[in-house]
């Protein structure tokens, strides 16, 4: 059963009773950030991209990811930010694997190529979206979907594209447009330019879809493009989209 603590808004004063939400670590088992009881929540008064996300222990694997800072609207109109505990730092010994210690004596020192390698299968499990209702949800779904596809480390661009918001990772530039009108070919061009500039792949998400113009120069610049549905899903809508889709990275 989710853990679950009251939480007083600092406005009103009204309580209420919050429950973590999970999310699914790479193994496939659900996390949650732990409530810290004894701190009470805060109003968002100013948003700062460190702040809205928390570091979380995956209790079956090990891993630690960064996932959404809790949060929760009262219906006063704050913005609560809920407490939580920080994940102790990680102890244990680094010594060798048990099976190389296991190993006779000398091979693991043998050249690569004497070695018998191992299947390379990284199993994906089902995407779990997150209901968007605000910009903000937006920027988060598409954060979670680039991470699913095996980007690590997403953070916020240092440069600030012309509308939405950028994320950044090794590798990749994002654009997430959280508007109602439609994201034009200048839009996609843009992103395409500023991803070259850095070496790197880029992807774009709207909310509201694209110009046919964007749509045909996406394809021909190699863009994947998807529409963020409400329920958080991207859905690819050019060929550069359903590949990445289908394999991740």
């Amino acid at each position: 059963m989710a853990e679950s603590m009251p939480v007083r808004c600092p406005a009103c004063l009204r309580e209420h009773l919050y429950a973590a939400p999970s999310y699914p670590c790479a193994c496939g088992a659900p996390v949650r950030p732990s409530l810290d009881p004894r701190t009470a929540a805060t109003a968002v008064t100013h948003r700062v991209w460190d702040e809205q996300w928390v570091t979380v222990r995956c209790a079956a694997c090990g891993r630690r990811d960064q996932w959404p800072h809790p949060e929760l609207g009262c219906p006063c109109g704050t913005v609560l930010r809920i407490p939580v505990t920080r994940p102790v730092p990680d102890t244990r010994p680094t010594g060798p694997r048990t099976e190389d210690a296991k190993a006779p004596p000398g091979s693991a020192k043998l050249p690569g190529a004497l070695r018998v390698p191992r299947p390379s299968v990284r199993a994906r499990r089902a995407f779990q979206p997150v209901t968007i209702r605000t910009a903000r949800d937006a920027v988060t779904a598409a954060a979670l979907y680039l991470r699913w596809l095996g980007y690590q480390d997403i953070r916020r661009a240092d440069q600030r594209p012309p509308s939405g918001v950028g994320l950044a990772a090794r590798g990749v530039l994002a654009q997430v447009d959280p508007t109602v009108s439609p994201a034009s070919l200048r839009d996609i061009e843009c992103l395409w330019l500023t991803a070259m500039t850095e070496s790197a792949d880029c992807v774009y998400f709207s909310l509201a879809g694209y110009e046919d113009e964007a749509r045909a120069g996406a394809e021909n610049l190699g863009v994947p493009l998807f529409v963020l549905d409400l329920t958080g899903t991207p859905q690819p809508v050019n060929t550069p989209a359903d590949d990445l889709d289908a394999t991740g990275v």
